[in-house]
């Protein structure tokens, strides 16, 4: 019994010790002991200790080369940490402070991502996607023969995309609710300003049902066959179609009639 007390006795003491020793002060350490710990952290998968270890170098030994370094990893950790604002601040004061360095690009294509990754559903609000676009286009303008440019300009078509679909949605809200001429102004929106998206065929179609609806038989016409020129194998193209000889005036067979002669005025347009 003796013994089993002394041994518990010794190692509470331990213990006590243990808690008691000082862990080391990070103001004692060097740029490099701090680096290699950080990585250490990232390594382990814990980004946003390590996105701090790496932000410390900067503040302890700002404007050496070991703070050069960390900036751009502590901008990488936050990102792999989804702490999105914190990363875009990192890769931002990297490009401030070395603006023509080589990883220049790639703390760019960061903010972009950071941004790019926080693209919500079309059912919310798209500001990040706005941003996205914005950022991502900076990657291509500035650094155009890099690899990060290659994918930003596929991300930036994907954004692109999904702005698009936001004012899809939108205008067949309207539309469904008879709020024909707000319809109209959502669909024009994607088929002039996101024309290259995967939503121009059903945006025209749906601007001819709109216009229809208002009675605007001429306008919903030529949207028609702007739909019939550039997408004639589409089956919005079949619908549109459809949908154009209910209203008793266009008749198929007529070589004449105003729907072909539209037709062919349209193709020679600008939008063309």
């Amino acid at each position: 019994m003796r013994w089993i007390l002394r041994f518990a006795l010794l190692s509470a003491v331990t213990l006590l010790a243990a808690c008691a020793e000082p862990e080391q002060d990070v103001n004692d350490l060097s740029a490099e002991e701090i680096y290699r710990q950080a990585e250490a952290d990232l390594d382990a998968g814990e980004a946003r200790t390590a996105g701090r270890g790496f932000a410390e170098i900067e503040r302890l030994f700002p404007y050496s080369q070991w703070a050069k370094r960390a900036l751009l990893m502590s901008a990488y950790s936050f990102y792999e940490a989804k702490d999105f604002q914190e990363a875009q601040s990192a890769a931002s004061r990297y490009l401030d402070f070395y603006p023509s360095d080589a990883e220049a690009p790639y703390a760019q294509y960061l903010i972009a991502l950071s941004y790019y990754d926080q693209i919500t559903d079309v059912g919310r609000d798209q500001q990040n996607t706005v941003e996205a676009l914005q950022a991502l286009r900076e990657v291509v303008q500035r650094y155009p023969n890099t690899e990060y440019a290659r994918d930003a300009e596929l991300k930036f078509d994907l954004a692109l995309d999904h702005l698009a679909g936001k004012e899809m949605e939108i205008g067949r809200y309207y539309l469904k609710r008879g709020h024909n001429l707000a319809a109209v102004n959502r669909f024009k929106a994607v088929v002039d300003e996101y024309q290259t998206t995967t939503h121009t065929e059903e945006a025209l179609h749906r601007l001819v049902e709109a216009y229809m609806a208002l009675g605007l038989i001429e306008e919903a016409r030529k949207s028609a066959a702007i739909l019939a020129y550039n997408f004639p194998g589409s089956s919005w193209y079949e619908d549109t179609y459809a949908l154009i000889q209910t209203d008793g005036q266009a008749n198929a067979s007529d070589e004449g009639n105003i729907f072909t002669r539209t037709f062919r005025q349209v193709i020679l347009g600008d939008w063309l």
